[in-house]
């Protein structure tokens, strides 16, 4: 159970990282190629390029942090029903999950409506598990290292850490906080 829950991390975290990562790389050149044309598209020398780069690298960021919530969004669709290892995570249907007992009324086709409610459960023990790396992190940083505070050291690319570590938790949680996902023997 362990490789199934592992392996579908990383085909999650692989996918998450190359959705966000390459959409917000995307918009930020847009907005780089956007500045230059904007400005009468000067000859390139080595200061409008390092100049392109640093409007490139301010915008990285802000757009990732864009992309990474609806790269979480999108990629919860990607971990249903998918045999990993002799298991899959199956998501029920409504009808089934209202029930007290489950009727195992599977979705095959899975729909970014279907998700909703599953989202938001799964999003919100992300954000628990998150915070509680946070204080961890700001725990270890007071002791162990010269920053006073947690925005000295803290940024998207640390927030991006402590999420790829919350889903592999979340998804072995995953089961037993929302009804309406199942996981079954294939």
């Amino acid at each position: 159970m362990s490789k199934f829950y592992l392996i579908l991390w990383l085909k999650w975290a692989v996918k998450l990282t190359l959705c966000s990562i390459l959409l917000a790389a995307f918009f930020s050149s847009i907005v780089s190629i956007y500045s230059y044309l904007s400005h009468g598209m000067p000859n390139l020398n080595s200061q409008i390029v390092t100049a392109l780069f640093d409007i490139f690298k301010f915008w990285f960021p802000v757009f990732w942090s864009l992309t990474l919530l609806l790269a979480l969004f999108r990629g919860l669709k990607y971990i249903f029903n998918n045999c990993i290892n002799g298991y899959e995570l199956k998501l029920l249907t409504c009808t089934s999950a209202k029930d007290d007992k489950l009727d195992d009324e599977f979705i095959e086709i899975i729909g970014y409506g279907d998700l909703v409610k599953v989202w938001r459960k799964w999003f919100m023990l992300n954000i628990w598990l998150v915070g509680s790396f946070m204080v961890l992190a700001l725990i270890f940083t007071n002791v162990f290292t010269s920053f006073t505070g947690v925005f000295e050291w803290f940024n998207i690319y640390w927030l991006f850490g402590f999420i790829l570590v919350s889903g592999y938790l979340s998804f072995m949680l995953l089961g037993s906080r929302c009804k309406k996902v199942k996981i079954v023997k294939c």
